[in-house]
């Protein structure tokens, strides 16, 4: 669904539709993940923190009900600039149709309508829910890497609160909230779709130290900036996936291709697949994704398998040594296939065993980087090959 951009309300998307596009682009985005069961859940209000990237002169969010099997309501929603830890310097009503709150119906989702607050790139936002009747389940992105702050069951509605002094417990996911997009000078968006490491795990929590992150730092020095939407999600796989956890294939409409403002897909996935599926299989899924994303006219460009020799948690063999070998030179001599490639795994190997990730980007499993292994994936890309215009180099 592709509707124009109003003065007037925006309506909630149903199930199986795309969120409303013309001139807005995403500034922050996450891939719903998982799904459960909570009881005695009532007048309840969580507020989270979103990192932006690209900045615009009004905002509008995207919630989502995806894995629910109940209807959700939101009674009152707010958005604002941090003020640190839990506290928003001037929260805004946000509004549903010019309502105050929304019902989201089992597996879909609502689109809010602009607010008009001038929002900074690469700053802090925060969106405020209040839950007013029994909720009984809650779709959320699982290790989001972000504090995120919640009132007691049955304080109410604290959504307008300028302080944080009812959010008195904490939770690192984030609930229903899938997208935040502002207008910004040109609708352009870069979209992450990768797995555990795309979604920052094991970089430090609440320093927004995931690669997506630090490209969007070096994109935003550019003018004008982009958007840079994360789209990782942990275990993913290309080949395979599962009722809440789908795989890159079948979440690529969903969580690539009806972004706002999407542009490019930087496409790194395939460690998860590397146990279970051939390397012919691994390059058929991406082939099809830079298929499907080529005839949305996106850009393409696919991100090395970064090694992962002595992976705590075991999987590593020479058999999928050779996979990886296979599928990077796929990567790195595509016949086309992408417009171009990020080398994630020159950028962090160990020089001395190219089989093993480097001591210095290792966050200690041998498989998921550090911090300095985020921002050498974020300094490795060469900006140009993003085709997002001039002054990026």
């Amino acid at each position: 669904m592709v509707v124009a951009l109003l003065a007037g309300p925006v309506a909630p998307a149903q199930a199986g539709q795309s969120p409303v596009q013309r001139g807005w682009t995403g500034t922050w985005a996450t891939a719903a993940s998982e799904h459960y069961e909570v009881s005695g859940m009532s007048e309840v209000t969580v507020r989270m923190p979103v990192h932006t990237s690209v900045g615009g002169s009004s905002v509008r969010i995207r919630l989502t009900n995806a894995y629910a099997g109940d209807p959700v309501r939101i009674g009152h929603a707010t958005v604002g600039l941090r003020a640190g830890g839990s506290a928003v310097a001037r929260p805004l009503d946000v509004r549903f149709s010019g309502r105050h709150g929304v019902t989201i119906p089992a597996g879909g989702q609502a689109v809010s309508d602009p607010v008009g607050l001038a929002v900074p790139a690469l700053t802090d936002l925060v969106v405020s829910l209040h839950l007013p009747g029994q909720v009984t389940h809650i779709t959320d992105h699982w290790w989001a890497q972000q504090t995120v702050y919640w009132t007691e069951y049955g304080a109410g509605d604290h959504a307008a609160d300028p302080t944080g002094d009812a959010f008195t417990w904490t939770t690192t996911s984030w609930p229903f909230l899938s997208g935040v997009d502002v207008t910004a000078p040109r609708n352009r968006a870069v979209v992450a779709l990768g797995d555990s490491i795309t979604d920052g795990s094991f970089s430090t929590a609440d320093t927004d130290q995931r690669w997506p992150d630090l490209l969007s730092a070096r994109l935003n020095a550019c003018r004008p900036g982009a958007g840079v939407l994360n789209a990782g999600i942990t275990s993913n796989r290309i080949t395979a996936g599962t009722a809440t956890n789908p795989s890159a294939l079948d979440r690529l409409d969903r969580d690539v291709l009806s972004q706002p403002g999407a542009r490019t897909l930087i496409l790194f996935e395939g460690i998860n697949d590397l146990g279970g599926a051939s390397a012919g299989q691994i390059i058929a899924g991406m082939t099809e994704i830079a298929d499907r994303a080529h005839r949305r006219r996106m850009r393409v460009v696919a991100a090395t398998i970064t090694p992962y020799k002595d992976f705590v948690w075991g999987g590593w063999t020479e058999e999928t040594e050779a996979r990886r070998r296979r599928v990077n030179a796929f990567v790195r001599d595509s016949g086309g296939v992408f417009d171009d490639y990020a080398d994630f795994d020159r950028a962090v190997r160990d020089p001395a065993d190219p089989q093993r990730l480097g001591a210095a980007y290792d966050s200690g499993d041998h498989l998921h980087p550090d911090d300095a292994g985020m921002k050498a994936f974020a300094d490795s890309i060469d900006l140009t090959t993003l085709g997002l215009g001039r002054g990026c180099s």
